[in-house]
C-alpha cells in the first residue's frame, strides 16, 4: 500500500533523476497525470496510463484534480500500490499531489515522493538570474483571478502556468493595476526543454504572443523606481531607529497631530483642484503620517501595521456580504448602506459595545469642519426616520427660517436664526445629494480666483483697489467672469 509519486522534470529527459528513471523502469505500470509533456516517449515505461481523457470530460480543474487524486489513492491502497508521474517537481504547482497527500493520510496509505527538477531552475538558467535576489513565485492562474497582484514591485517575480491566451490576458489585467502597461516582461517558453525561448515584450502585449503553451511562464523584472509598501515601512522604521533621524525619533502621537490634520487638508485641496500631480504627492505625505503613527505604536508594543491592515480588510469583507457573501442588492446603494448599518450594530453587540443605549449621533468626530459635521449629523438622524417626507417640505422650512431671520432685530437671536437657516440648507443639500462642505469650498475658491483676477486687472491699469469705487471694481469683476466663460 504505497503511492510512489515521480517528478518527471521540466521536459528534457536528460534532466530526469537517476532514481526517477529507475522507479519508472522497474514499475509494472505507471499512471501519468498527462502525457502532454516533452520526452515521455523515451522513458523506460512498460505499461502507461494517463488521465488525459478526463480533461475533456471535466467541468473545471478543481473537480478534475480531486477526481484524479481520489483515483490514485484508491490505486495506492492496493497491495501492489501505484506509481504516479507528474511533470516537474511533485510539489511545485501540482494540485493533485497536495490532494493525494491529504487523501492518503486519511486512509493510512504511505506516500513516497521522488524529487524531480521543477521549471524554476531551468527558468533561472534561461534568464540568468539568482532566485535569492528576492524572486517571488506565483501561479499565474491564481493571479489571473485577482484584481490586484500580490507582488512586491521592488523585487522580481515569476508566474508559472501561463498556459493559454485567456490566462495571459487575465493575468495582464491584474498586473496593470500595479505595473505600467509598457513595463518590459519576459515570456519564458519551454524552459528545461532542448529549445527554450525568451520573448521580451511590453506588459500590454503579453497576451498577443503566438508562442504561449502549457510550458510558458512569465518573468516580471522589478520596477526601476522602488515603490513598495514594505520599502516605505523600512524607510520610516530606519528614521525611527537609533541610527536614524533625531527629529523623527523624538516624535510622538501627540506631536504629530497637527501634521496629520495639515496633510489631510492638503489632500482635500488637491482633490478639490482635480490636480492629479499634486494629489499623489499629498496623499503620499498623508500616508507618511499613518505609517509614522503605526511605527510609534509598533515600538510601544501596541500594534503593528499587519494588525491595522488585517483589521480593515476583515471589516471591509464582513461589511460587504453582497460582494463576498450571498446577499443580493442589485445595484441598490441605499440597500448597501442599510446593510452596512445593521452589520455595524451586530458587530457592536458581539463585542459588548452596545450594552448601554447610545445615541445614533455618536461616532461623528467633533473636530470635523462645521458644514461637514452638520451634514453627517443630519444624515445620522435621517437614518432613524427623523426626516421630512419630501424635498418640498425642506424648501418650505427654508423659507420659514429665512423669514424668521429677517424678522428678528436682536443680534444674539439673529445669529441663532442664521444658524437655523444654515442647518436647513445642509439638509436640503443632502436631499439634492450635494456635499455642502465641498461646494462651500469650491464657491470660496471661485471667489478667491475672481478677486485675484480683479486685483491683476487693477494693477494692469496702474490702480489700487483701495482707491477704486465699488462700481469700478464691479466692472473689473464682470470682465473676469466674462473671461472665465470664454476660457
Amino acid at each position: 500500500m504505497t503511492i510512489t509519486i515521480v517528478g518527471l522534470g521540466p521536459g528534457d529527459p536528460e534532466l530526469l533523476t537517476r532514481r526517477a528513471w529507475r522507479v519508472l523502469e522497474e514499475a509494472p505500470e505507471v499512471w501519468f497525470r498527462t502525457v502532454q509533456h516533452p520526452g515521455l516517449e523515451v522513458l523506460p515505461v512498460k505499461n502507461r496510463h494517463s488521465f488525459d481523457d478526463w480533461y475533456e470530460q471535466a467541468e473545471d480543474f478543481d473537480s478534475l484534480y480531486q477526481r484524479i487524486a481520489d483515483e490514485i489513492v484508491n490505486l495506492g491502497a492496493r497491495p501492489e500500490g501505484v506509481v504516479y508521474a507528474v511533470p516537474g517537481h511533485p510539489l511545485v504547482g501540482e494540485l493533485t499531489v497536495s490532494l493525494i497527500l491529504k487523501g492518503a493520510a486519511a486512509r493510512g496509505v504511505k506516500v513516497d515522493l521522488i524529487d524531480g527538477l521543477g521549471f524554476i531552475e531551468p527558468t533561472l538558467t534561461a534568464l540568468g538570474i539568482d532566485a535569492l535576489d528576492g524572486l517571488q513565485i506565483y501561479d499565474a492562474v491564481d493571479v489571473a483571478r485577482m484584481h490586484h497582484p500580490p507582488l512586491n514591485p521592488d523585487t522580481p517575480a515569476l508566474l508559472a502556468q501561463v498556459y493559454s491566451e485567456a490566462v495571459a490576458s487575465n493575468t495582464k489585467l491584474t498586473l496593470v493595476n500595479q505595473y505600467p502597461e509598457d513595463h518590459e516582461v519576459v515570456l519564458v517558453h519551454g524552459a528545461g526543454t532542448s529549445n527554450p525561448v525568451l520573448e521580451r515584450i511590453p506588459l500590454y502585449e503579453m497576451d498577443h504572443s503566438d508562442q504561449i503553451s502549457h510550458l510558458t511562464s512569465l518573468y516580471i523584472p522589478p520596477l526601476k523606481r522602488k515603490g513598495s509598501f514594505e520599502y516605505f515601512q523600512e524607510i520610516v522604521a530606519h528614521l525611527r531607529a537609533p541610527e536614524g533621524c533625531p527629529w523623527d525619533r523624538k516624535q510622538t502621537h501627540e506631536s504629530l497631530r497637527a501634521y496629520l490634520l495639515e496633510e489631510t487638508y492638503e489632500v482635500l485641496e488637491a482633490l478639490d483642484a482635480g490636480d492629479y500631480d499634486e494629489m499623489y504627492k499629498e496623499m503620499g505625505d498623508l500616508l507618511l503620517q499613518i505609517v509614522l503613527h503605526t511605527q510609534i505604536a509598533t515600538e510601544a508594543g501596541a500594534f503593528q501595521m499587519v494588525d491595522l491592515i488585517a483589521h480593515v480588510c476583515e471589516k471591509m469583507i464582513r461589511r460587504h456580504p453582497h460582494v463576498w457573501g450571498d446577499v443580493e442588492v442589485h445595484g441598490d446603494a441605499e440597500k448597501v448602506l442599510d446593510n452596512w448599518i445593521q452589520i455595524k450594530k451586530r458587530e457592536k453587540s458581539t463585542t459588548g459595545e452596545d450594552e448601554t443605549p447610545k445615541s445614533v449621533l455618536d461616532g461623528v468626530p467633533n473636530a470635523l469642519p462645521a458644514l461637514a459635521y452638520a451634514a453627517s449629523i443630519s444624515s445620522r438622524a435621517a437614518r432613524v426616520g427623523f426626516e421630512w417626507d419630501k424635498v418640498e417640505d425642506v424648501v418650505a422650512k427654508l423659507h420659514e427660517e429665512i423669514n424668521e431671520l429677517f424678522a428678528t432685530r436682536d443680534p444674539k437671536h439673529r445669529a441663532e436664526e442664521f444658524g437655523d437657516v444654515l442647518t436647513v440648507l445642509v439638509n436640503l443639500a443632502r436631499w439634492w445629494e450635494i456635499d455642502p462642505e465641498a461646494v462651500m469650498r469650491e464657491a470660496t475658491q471661485k471667489f478667491v480666483r475672481r478677486f485675484r483676477g480683479i486685483e491683476a486687472l487693477a494693477r494692469d491699469q496702474g490702480k489700487r483697489l483701495e482707491e477704486m469705487t465699488l462700481a469700478e471694481m464691479d466692472v473689473l469683476w464682470d470682465q473676469v467672469k466674462a473671461s472665465e466663460k470664454k476660457g
